[in-house]
C-alpha cells in the first residue's frame, strides 16, 4: 500500500510539514554541486626542533556525521607551545572535538559552514577553560584550518600564520597577535588590568618587543598562559573563504618560519614542489637564513579540484599580494529563493565569506539571523551544557554598566563560563601584576 500523499506536490519534512518540490530540487542540485566541487587534497609536513614544543594535527579524512561520506571535511592544525608543551598537546588532542560539539547536530552543509566560525570561537574558549584545570604555566599559539570542499575556515591565536596562494595572488588567513603588531590589543589588555611594556634593564632602558608582565609574554592571545593573566584571551581571529575551482596552495607555519621569510618568499621558494618537499624547502630556507633559533614547522596543503592537473597553476603577472577587501566578493546576506544557487556559484576569484577578529565574546557569540537560529537557546554557548531558563546568563550582561543589561537576550552562558568571560574582560583579576624582570615566555 502506498503511503504517498496525493495532494502535496513535494515531500513531508520534520513535524509533518510539506517540503515544496522546488526546495527538494534545489537541494538535489546543491548536493550534486557539493559532490562535484570536492577537491583532491595533498598535504605535507616538515619540522626542525629546537625546544620540542611545536605540535601538528593533520587529519584529511574527517566526518562530522559518522558514516555519512557527504559530511566529510579535512582538518589541519599547528600548535607552537611555550613554557612547556602541555597546552600544545592538550589543544591538539581536544580542539577538533570541541569544535564539533559546538556545532548543532544534523545541519546541512551550507548551515554547517555558516555555523563554523561561531563554533570555533566557542571551542577555543572551552579548550582554554578546560586546560586551566590541568596546568597554569604553559601556553600555545593555535592555527587551525578546516577545509570543506573549496571552503577554507581558519581560526588563529598567537603568531603562527596561514596563507593561501590562489590564482597567482597571496592571501593572509590569520592575524598576528603580537603586541608589537596591534595597538588595539595593547589597549585592550591594559584596560583589562595587564601591564604591557618592554623589558627594563639597568639604567632604565627598555629593550626587546612589547610584552605582558608578569611572565613577559609577547602575545596578546593564546591558549593557556594563565600565570600571565586571563586578559591573554583565547578568542580567535576567524576568516572563511571560498576558492575558485582553480584551487590553491595553503601554507601553515610557526613563527620560526615567518620571523625570517615573507609569504612571497615562502611561496616562491617552494613553487612546483609537492607538498612534503615544499614544506621541507620552506623550513630549510628559514633555518639557513638565521640558524635554528626556535622550533620551525611548516604544513603545506595543495587543494586540487581538477584531478587531471596535479601541479599548481603558474602565477599571474601582477604586482603585490592579493588584498581581501578589494578582491573578495561578499556573500549576499539577504534571503531569497535563490540563496542555495548563489551559495554554490563558482566564484571567478577568491570569495570572502566571513571575517572577525574581535576579542569580546558578547560580539563573537551573538550571531545574526539565520545563524542565530541554528543554535539552541538554553545551552551554554561555550561549554554546551544544558541550562534551565533561570540559569543562563546572557553574554550581553555587563555588571559594570547596569544600564546596558540585556539579560533577556541570548545566547547564554553557564555560571562557570560567565566567570571566564568576566576574567577575560578584566572584571575578575586572576592575579596581580609584577615588575618587568621575569624571563620571556615566547
Amino acid at each position: 500500500m502506498s503511503t504517498r500523499s496525493k495532494s502535496v506536490p513535494g515531500a513531508v519534512g520534520a513535524g509533518g510539514a510539506a517540503v515544496p518540490l522546488a526546495v527538494l530540487l534545489r537541494r538535489e542540485v546543491a548536493s550534486e554541486k557539493t559532490a562535484a566541487e570536492r577537491p583532491e587534497l595533498q598535504s605535507g609536513l616538515f619540522s626542525q626542533a629546537k625546544k620540542g614544543e611545536d605540535f601538528t594535527f593533520l587529519k584529511p579524512d574527517c566526518e562530522r556525521l559518522p558514516g555519512v561520506p557527504s559530511s566529510s571535511f579535512s582538518a589541519f592544525g599547528l600548535f607552537d607551545g611555550h613554557n612547556g608543551n602541555g597546552a600544545a598537546i592538550y589543544t591538539k588532542e581536544n580542539l577538533l572535538n570541541n569544535i564539533l560539539s559546538a556545532v548543532p547536530a544534523d545541519l546541512n552543509r551550507e548551515d554547517w559552514l555558516a555555523a563554523l566560525p561561531r563554533a570555533m570561537v566557542a571551542a577555543f574558549v572551552k579548550t582554554d577553560k578546560d586546560f586551566q584545570t590541568k596546568a597554569r604555566s604553559s601556553g600555545t599559539t593555535v592555527t587551525f584550518v578546516i577545509i570543506d570542499g573549496l571552503v577554507i575556515t581558519v581560526a588563529s591565536v598567537g603568531d603562527s600564520r596561514c596563507v593561501v596562494e590562489a590564482e597567482g595572488s597571496i592571501y593572509h588567513l590569520s592575524a598576528d597577535h603580537r603586541f608589537d603588531a596591534s595597538k588595539e590589543e595593547v589597549d585592550r589588555v591594559t584596560e583589562s588590568g595587564g601591564d604591557v611594556g618592554r623589558l627594563n634593564v639597568v639604567g632604565g632602558a627598555e629593550i626587546g618587543p612589547l610584552r605582558c608582565w608578569p611572565g613577559g609574554l609577547c602575545l596578546s592571545r593564546s591558549i593557556g598562559d594563565q600565570d600571565v593573566g586571563e586578559f591573554i584571551v583565547p578568542v580567535p581571529y576567524v576568516k572563511q573563504i571560498k576558492l575558485s575551482t582553480a584551487g590553491g596552495r595553503l601554507i601553515i607555519s610557526s613563527d620560526g618560519v615567518w620571523d625570517v621569510l615573507t609569504a612571497e618568499v615562502a611561496v616562491n621558494c617552494s613553487r612546483a614542489l609537492p607538498p612534503e618537499a615544499a614544506a621541507e624547502q620552506i623550513v630549510k630556507e628559514a633555518v639557513q637564513a638565521k640558524g635554528l633559533r626556535d622550533d620551525t614547522t611548516c604544513i603545506v596543503v595543495d587543494i586540487l579540484p581538477d584531478k587531471a592537473n596535479l601541479t599548481m597553476p603558474p602565477p599571474k603577472k601582477q604586482p603585490g599580494m592579493g588584498v581581501f577587501k578589494n578582491m573578495f566578493r561578499k556573500k549576499p546576506s539577504s534571503d531569497s529563493s535563490s540563496t542555495t544557487d548563489r551559495e554554490y556559484m563558482d566564484p571567478d576569484i577568491v570569495e570572502e565569506i566571513f571575517e572577525d577578529g574581535c576579542a569580546f565574546l558578547s560580539r563573537r557569540l551573538d550571531s545574526e539571523y539565520p545563524v542565530r537560529n541554528m543554535f539552541k537557546l538554553f545551552i551554554c554557548a561555550i561549554c554546551q551544557v544544558e541550562l534551565k531558563p533561570s540559569q543562563g546568563i546572557s553574554v550581553h550582561e555587563d555588571s559594570s554598566q547596569p544600564g546596558n543589561l540585556r539579560r533577556w537576550d541570548g545566547p547564554f552562558l553557564c555560571q562557570g563560563c560567565q566567570e571566564k568571560k568576566e576574567a577575560m574582560e578584566g572584571k575578575r583579576r586572576s592575579r596581580d601584576s609584577s615588575s618587568r624582570n621575569s624571563g620571556s615566555s615566547e
